[in-house]
């Protein structure tokens, strides 16, 4: 039964790592990555990105919008998932959920296609409420101040439901017996959701937050590519969109295996240590 997902690893994770060498080499396509020189010094493409007058900005876009992501993220699906838990109307609480996790899977092409009937300047409902209500039309599609929250939002809406959906999981695991307990000494529903609920799903928090860390330089390559635009490069260009088009567009992909290489190690470390941290508390993934 394990076969599959060991030959999945092997074939798609593992194997792949053999072309890790491209960072340290100057790489032809025509001569393969056997055939191809090393760069000299070995780590010059590494010294290429750093010495990039956009490095600073790009890890300052990818952190901030990746810590966004996390910090607002993190709360609203336990919140649908408590919702969810403590409604008893079935049929209401089966139509909210596959409401709210379908949007999951829709690719961002779709949803940017909803962002720009919603937010676009011209024809936006938004802006078009604006405007009736005597305000001016904003561009919030477009604008360095409002970018941001969008990419926020909109993954924080698409995901929604489906994070909800690994808390309820969670839920379903916590002993019954513990809710009857509380209702015999009188406890109410606010009570028995603080000292039961969240401290029932505390491993399955600190787990997701733990995966999420180890992914805090990836900020969302396809979101952010299809939803920005040259006008709002200076708050969402990342070392994702930077390596595709320098990278890959140029043909320079030991450059690009040289930022995942950089990425990958960074991502390596925050996971080690926030596990380890969290040990602390009593809860880690190993």
């Amino acid at each position: 039964m394990l076969l599959p997902g060991v030959l999945y690893y092997i074939v798609f994770r593992y194997f792949p790592m053999y072309g890790v060498i491209i960072a340290f080499k100057d790489f032809n396509m025509l001569e393969g990555i056997v055939g191809s020189s090393w760069a000299d010094p070995w780590y010059k493409h590494f010294q290429t990105f750093f010495n990039s007058p956009y490095f600073s900005q790009l890890l300052l876009n990818t952190t901030l919008i990746s810590l966004y992501k996390l910090v607002f993220g993190t709360v609203p699906p336990i919140l649908m998932a408590l919702l969810l838990n403590e409604c008893r109307v079935r049929w209401f609480r089966t139509v909210v959920q596959t409401l709210t996790y379908m949007p999951h899977f829709l690719s961002w092409v779709i949803i940017y296609g909803v962002l720009i009937a919603l937010f676009s300047q011209n024809s936006g409902l938004v802006n078009r409420w604006l405007v009736e209500s005597g305000g001016s039309s904003i561009g919030f599609l477009t604008s360095t101040d409002y970018f941001r929250t969008i990419l926020v939002g909109s993954e924080i809406w698409k995901d929604l439901g489906w994070g909800a959906i690994i808390y309820l999981a969670a839920m379903t695991a916590i002993d019954p017996t513990l809710y009857e307990a509380a209702r015999v000494d009188g406890a109410g529903r606010l009570r028995m959701i603080w000292h039961i609920t969240i401290p029932g799903i505390r491993n399955v928090i600190v787990l997701l937050l733990i995966l999420k860390l180890g992914t805090i330089l990836d900020a969302g390559f396809d979101q952010i590519y299809i939803l920005y635009n040259i006008q709002v490069y200076q708050v969402a260009d990342i070392l994702d969109t930077w390596v595709f088009r320098t990278g890959l567009q140029q043909l320079n992909f030991s450059l690009g295996a040289a930022v995942g290489l950089f990425k990958s190690v960074i991502g390596m470390i925050l996971v080690i240590g926030s596990n380890q941290l969290s040990k602390k508390w009593g809860e880690g993934i190993w």
